[in-house]
């Protein structure tokens, strides 16, 4: 199979003031659809791994020869990373989860809160280029952290539910220097029902 870029579920111009339209755009037109084409590039000799969704490729990264590994660790990772974070926004959205999820938030870091404290926190200080994740781990709790690059929970044999793009193409534009100030934007625009329906796929 060849991957693609999916297309964006809502305008470019949809999540503003949070996100602005030029961003958006080049973020899923220019960025996004560069590690889809260098992880097709990188899968082209590899006819059994090419038909593989990005997922279980992911998941399996041990298992993809050394000779294309760090490619798809890279491309694939952001191909499966930034197809999550255009899910998991939405015009409109934002406020807290309801649900199995907000109770499980609740019961695993207090509340909702205290969460959204944890999350901010290890998306601030990811040194660099990275992603803040809340994921199900591999005994099914809740857990939050950060990853450097493009590098997946699905690595860790994770699945994440909500992630938050810290690198510098995601935000600059708009914030410049201040990732604090994004992030405390971006809860604006979380689509928490399309997080829930993750978690109960998760679990």
């Amino acid at each position: 199979m060849s991957h693609s870029v999916p297309n964006l579920p809502y305008d470019f111009g949809s999540l503003e003031p949070t996100i602005d339209a030029r961003t958006m755009e080049i973020h899923h037109d220019k960025h996004h659809a560069a590690y889809v084409s260098k992880l097709n590039e990188a899968l082209s000799g590899h006819p059994k791994l090419a038909e593989k969704p990005v997922e279980p490729l992911l998941r399996e990264i041990d298992r993809v020869p050394e000779d294309i590994r760090t490619k798809v660790r890279n491309h694939g990772g952001g191909h499966a990373n930034h197809t999550l974070f255009w899910q998991i926004m939405a015009p409109g959205a934002g406020g807290e989860p309801e649900g199995v999820l907000a109770d499980a938030l609740a019961d695993k870091f207090g509340s909702f809160a205290s969460f959204r404290e944890k999350f901010g926190e290890a998306a601030a200080n990811q040194f660099g280029s990275g992603w803040g994740w809340l994921v199900v781990d591999a005994s099914g709790s809740l857990d939050v952290y950060a990853l450097p690059n493009q590098d997946s929970p699905l690595m860790k044999g994770h699945t994440p539910l909500l992630g938050l793009d810290v690198w510098e193409h995601a935000y600059y534009l708009k914030y410049q220097n201040r990732r604090p100030d994004y992030i405390k934007a971006w809860w604006d625009v979380v689509n928490w029902e399309q997080v829930g329906r993750n978690y109960d796929k998760a679990k």
